[in-house]
């Protein structure tokens, strides 16, 4: 189970939130310098949310927080330098969700780490929903009109999404198997070609993050439905694909935090208790917002390794019925 916080009217966030408060009472969880991995380039969502969490982390959890790239091989390169960490809480991973639970099936060969024993899983720290779009000038004006449109097509219809063996490559797998409809998959190196060539008008449909296609929402490009539990607040006339008829279309993606293996239970709880106190503050609220994402803490570690192993076996099923074959 995750909490999620409101952009308006912040509730409490029960027993978490209550040992998140208490935490500066407590003084630093760990007392040395803290190296906050990240397996993706500087300036990109990852890393902003990794800086963002670092600056608010300093002094509550230790007290200095950096943000230390170790960009290469998907990501796998972060993993793996905290996989071999030492247990002292001096070095923790924020990676995206894919890292822990889409690509041990993806690249099966090339994952060398299991989530649940090679890491110590602590939290999520945000959330984020993906959304399908369509090309302002396609004939489509909702969802339900996309679907008629869908099946009225004489052959498979291409559908993007920013990378091969990608979540959203997945959720396009997933929504064709879901109407019903012949789609093939046209991967991009990036959501940005991808949303070029949809606002451009050579591509029928686009499957990514909300904020990826959100800037052309009502000029180049229009979204139909996302992929949240709830509508979006900046959004509310978006509905959601379970209102649509398809609750299995419901898959949010997030980042997440992990310390090396091994890490003693005060530690891992002081993290958490940390990252609960730090999403709490309106200030990381807004940031987030900004990003359109939303400071999602979970109830606790264990729960967040109960939402790794649901997802990792979910996907595990995703992948295998799709025929999916890596490219290296």
């Amino acid at each position: 189970m995750s909490l999620t916080l409101p952009r308006r009217g912040l509730l409490g966030l029960g027993a978490a939130a209550a040992t998140g408060l208490a935490a500066p009472a407590f003084g630093q969880t760990v007392n040395r310098p803290v190296r906050a991995i990240v397996g993706f380039p500087a300036g990109g969502s990852s890393d902003v949310v990794a800086r963002l969490y670092a600056d608010k982390l300093r002094g509550i959890y230790a007290p200095t927080v950096i943000v230390e790239g170790r960009v290469g091989a998907a990501g796998r390169i972060a993993v793996e330098a905290v996989k071999s960490g030492e247990p002292d809480g001096s070095i923790y991973l924020q990676t995206p969700a894919s890292m822990l639970t889409l690509q041990p099936h993806v690249f099966p060969r090339e994952v060398r780490y299991d989530a649940l024993t090679d890491l110590a899983p602590v939290s999520t720290v945000c959330s984020f929903p993906f959304a399908a779009a369509v090309p302002a000038s396609h004939p489509a004006k909702t969802f339900p009109e996309l679907v008629t449109w869908l099946k009225a097509q004489p052959g498979e219809v291409p559908f993007a999404s920013p990378a091969a063996g990608s979540a959203p490559h997945f959720l396009g797998v997933m929504l064709g198997k879901a109407l019903g409809v012949r789609m093939t998959h046209v991967p991009y190196r990036g959501a940005a070609p991808a949303v070029q060539d949809l606002v451009g008008g050579r591509l029928p449909l686009f499957i990514g993050v909300l904020n990826d296609i959100s800037p052309q929402h009502g000029t180049g490009a229009r979204m139909l439905a996302i992929s949240s539990p709830q509508r979006n607040a900046r959004y509310p006339d978006l509905p959601t694909f379970a209102e649509l008829g398809h609750p299995s279309l419901t898959k949010d993606e997030w980042f997440g935090v992990a310390l090396p293996p091994r890490t003693p239970s005060a530690i891992v709880n002081g993290l958490h208790a940390a990252i609960t106190q730090v999403a709490r503050m309106p200030d990381m609220v807004a940031a987030l917002d900004r990003l359109e994402y939303l400071p999602t803490v979970s109830a606790s570690p264990e729960a967040f390794a109960d939402l790794i192993r649901r997802e990792r076996d979910e996907y595990a099923t995703i992948v295998r019925e799709s025929g999916f074959q890596p490219e290296n």
